[in-house]
Protein backbone atom coordinates (compact mmCIF):
# COMPACT_ATOMS: atom_id res chain seq x y z
CA UNK A 1 0.00 0.00 0.00
CA UNK A 2 1.50 3.57 -0.61
CA UNK A 3 1.25 6.22 1.51
CA UNK A 4 -1.61 9.04 1.12
CA UNK A 5 -0.57 12.47 1.97
CA UNK A 6 -2.48 15.84 2.99
CA UNK A 7 -1.19 19.04 1.59
CA UNK A 8 -3.04 22.35 3.16
CA UNK A 9 -2.33 25.63 1.79
CA UNK A 10 -2.44 28.17 4.71
CA UNK A 11 -1.81 31.76 5.34
CA UNK A 12 1.15 32.83 7.40
CA UNK A 13 0.50 35.04 10.56
CA UNK A 14 2.50 37.85 8.66
CA UNK A 15 2.80 37.80 5.14
CA UNK A 16 2.47 34.60 2.68
CA UNK A 17 1.62 31.09 2.76
CA UNK A 18 3.16 28.01 3.57
CA UNK A 19 1.69 23.98 2.83
CA UNK A 20 1.23 22.04 5.73
CA UNK A 21 1.92 18.46 4.55
CA UNK A 22 1.08 15.36 6.78
CA UNK A 23 1.46 11.86 6.29
CA UNK A 24 -2.41 10.19 6.73
CA UNK A 25 -0.69 6.43 7.26
CA UNK A 26 2.21 7.98 9.84
CA UNK A 27 3.20 10.42 12.18
CA UNK A 28 5.46 12.79 9.68
CA UNK A 29 4.75 16.62 9.69
CA UNK A 30 6.06 19.04 8.04
CA UNK A 31 5.63 23.00 7.33
CA UNK A 32 6.69 23.54 3.55
CA UNK A 33 7.64 27.50 2.54
CA UNK A 34 8.05 26.74 -1.01
CA UNK A 35 6.81 23.94 -3.83
CA UNK A 36 10.39 22.81 -4.26
CA UNK A 37 10.32 22.47 -0.32
CA UNK A 38 7.17 20.28 -0.59
CA UNK A 39 8.25 17.93 -3.23
CA UNK A 40 11.12 16.88 -1.35
CA UNK A 41 9.37 16.32 1.83
CA UNK A 42 7.26 14.07 -0.39
CA UNK A 43 9.98 12.46 -1.70
CA UNK A 44 11.24 12.04 2.73
CA UNK A 45 7.97 10.88 3.95
CA UNK A 46 7.53 8.85 0.57
CA UNK A 47 10.36 6.42 1.65
CA UNK A 48 9.06 4.45 4.23
CA UNK A 49 6.25 3.41 1.94
CA UNK A 50 8.96 2.15 -0.66
CA UNK A 51 8.61 5.33 -2.84
CA UNK A 52 4.97 5.10 -3.53
CA UNK A 53 2.78 7.93 -3.32
CA UNK A 54 -0.94 6.85 -3.69
CA UNK A 55 -2.19 10.01 -3.85
CA UNK A 56 -1.49 13.67 -2.09
CA UNK A 57 -4.93 15.31 -1.41
CA UNK A 58 -5.28 19.15 -1.65
CA UNK A 59 -6.79 21.29 0.51
CA UNK A 60 -6.64 24.85 1.75
CA UNK A 61 -7.76 27.35 4.45
CA UNK A 62 -10.98 28.85 4.42
CA UNK A 63 -8.64 31.86 5.20
CA UNK A 64 -6.67 31.52 2.48
CA UNK A 65 -6.66 34.51 0.48
CA UNK A 66 -7.72 34.08 -3.61
CA UNK A 67 -4.32 35.94 -4.72
CA UNK A 68 -2.35 33.35 -2.49
CA UNK A 69 -3.83 30.50 -3.97
CA UNK A 70 -3.01 31.61 -7.32
CA UNK A 71 0.42 32.31 -6.30
CA UNK A 72 0.48 28.77 -4.96
CA UNK A 73 -0.84 27.24 -8.41
CA UNK A 74 1.52 29.47 -10.42
CA UNK A 75 4.74 28.08 -8.79
CA UNK A 76 3.02 24.30 -8.97
CA UNK A 77 2.61 25.16 -12.96
CA UNK A 78 6.52 26.31 -13.20
CA UNK A 79 7.59 23.11 -11.20
CA UNK A 80 5.86 21.14 -13.20
CA UNK A 81 7.47 22.49 -16.52
CA UNK A 82 10.88 22.06 -14.72
CA UNK A 83 10.21 18.07 -14.19
CA UNK A 84 8.61 18.21 -17.30
CA UNK A 85 12.34 19.63 -19.09
CA UNK A 86 14.43 17.56 -17.08
CA UNK A 87 13.01 14.42 -17.80
CA UNK A 88 11.42 15.20 -21.37
CA UNK A 89 7.99 13.44 -20.26
CA UNK A 90 4.79 14.64 -19.58
CA UNK A 91 3.65 14.11 -15.53
CA UNK A 92 0.13 14.16 -16.77
CA UNK A 93 0.85 11.46 -19.29
CA UNK A 94 2.99 9.65 -17.23
CA UNK A 95 0.37 9.15 -14.14
CA UNK A 96 -1.72 7.57 -16.79
CA UNK A 97 0.56 4.64 -16.86
CA UNK A 98 1.09 4.53 -13.20
CA UNK A 99 -2.57 4.56 -12.51
CA UNK A 100 -4.57 1.45 -11.65
CA UNK A 101 -7.47 0.64 -13.84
Amino acid sequence: MGAVFEATIKKQAIKGWYIELKDTLGENVAFCLSVEELETKIEEFGVEYGGFVDEVRWLKDDNLPPHMMDDVRVKMAEQRDKIEEKTGESIEETAKTLTPK
